[in-house]
This record gives C-alpha cells, structure tokens and sequence, in this order.
C-alpha cells in the first residue's frame, strides 16, 4: 500500500495524477499546509523537509518526499511512465528536472506575489511575468512537432501540467501558447488526471484552458 501525504497543490497533484494512472492501491491523507500541519512530528518522520507531497510504502518500507523523486520510485517500481532505454529516459529526465528546477519555482513564487499578494512589489511581479512567459514559450517550442513532451505519455507531461493548469493565477493567456493549449486540453481528457486533480478532496473546477 502507498500511502500518500498532500493538499491540492500542483506538486501533490503531480504524484495523485500519476499514482491514479498506476492504478495502484493508494492512501490519502490530507496534510494542511494552511494549518501547518505539515510541521507535526509525526509528520516530520515521513517527509524530513515539513512539505507535500511524501509517501510511505509499506511494502519496500520506503519514506520518500520531493515530488520529482516520488514521480521516479513510483514509475521505476512499478515499470511505467519512465522510459528504460538511455536516450528517452533521458528527455524525459530533463524535462522533470525543466519543472522542478525552472516552472514550479518560478510560478510557485509567481502564485505567491502575483496571486495572493499583489501590488507588494511591482518589480517582482514583473520579473516573475517575463520569466513565467518564457518558459510557457520554451514548453511551446518543445510541443510544436509531438504530442507529448519528450514522445510518449510520461512522467514529465504529469509534473508540468498541474502547473499549467494554473495558468490564470500565472496571468498567462493560454491561447498565445497553442502547442501548449492543445497539449493542455488533451490531457485534460483523461480520466486518471481528472480524478488526480482532486485529491485529496474536490478542489473545485478543473480550468479547462
């Protein structure tokens, strides 16, 4: 059994989406993070760094935090989503790495100044703006000839799209991004990220780009 520790933020809807497209028996327990209960002691056992999304597996006895590195454990366990052979393997590393290092940073902080508290400073806002644009232009480029990010359905089309699926908080118009808007809208379809999107409890419509 895994047992998942989240809140709806784009990191844990990341490891929903993928644990539910595993079709995998999964445990929900909701940790939140506006009651700071990510910093209970009980929780500090399973995810060493007080955030969300970590998991437990009772099977392997393995604790793990850091969606990127959950997103790899679960596919490697279980023999999807992550290419094996070097050269896909590695595109689609990259492109984990591309959202844990550059999109979620960014638009997590861009959440912060330009959603909740705008106007704190306009310089931040701005430069927050400018990169958020870039990167929704570099993920553009990438989609112009494929459907998917790095060729087959993986575990980067679900890191990266929880973000996306933010994209009003980023103040981005998704229609000046139409490889990115297909993209978007096409995943969107699946049954396994509608459902993943709202764990662990209904978060309300699913923007639909």
């Amino acid at each position: 059994m895994i047992h998942l520790y989240a809140w709806p933020t784009p990191n844990c809807r990341k490891v929903s989406i993928l644990l539910e497209e595993l079709s995998v028996p999964y445990q929900v327990h909701s940790i939140d993070i506006g009651q700071d209960q990510q910093f209970a002691p009980q929780f500090l056992d399973i995810s060493p760094n007080n955030k969300v999304p970590a998991i437990h597996d009772t099977e392997t006895g393995v604790k793990q935090f850091e969606s990127g590195a959950i997103m790899v454990y679960l596919s490697e366990k279980y023999g999807k989503f992550l290419p094996t052979d070097v050269t896909n393997r590695a595109s689609v590393m990259q492109w984990l790495m591309w959202q844990m290092g550059g999109l979620g940073p960014m638009a997590g902080q861009g959440h912060h100044f330009m959603k909740f508290n705008p106007g704190a400073s306009a310089y931040t806002e701005d430069r927050l703006k400018t990169e958020i644009a870039r990167l929704y232009r570099v993920l553009n480029d990438q989609l112009a000839d494929k459907a998917y990010i790095a060729g087959d359905y993986s575990i980067a089309d679900m890191a990266i799209w929880p973000w996306v699926s933010r994209y009003e908080w980023h103040q981005v118009d998704l229609g000046a991004y139409p490889n990115v808007q297909t993209w978007y809208r096409n995943i969107l379809k699946r049954d396994a990220v509608q459902r993943g999107y709202h764990i662990p409890h209904d978060a309300g419509p699913i923007p639909q780009g």
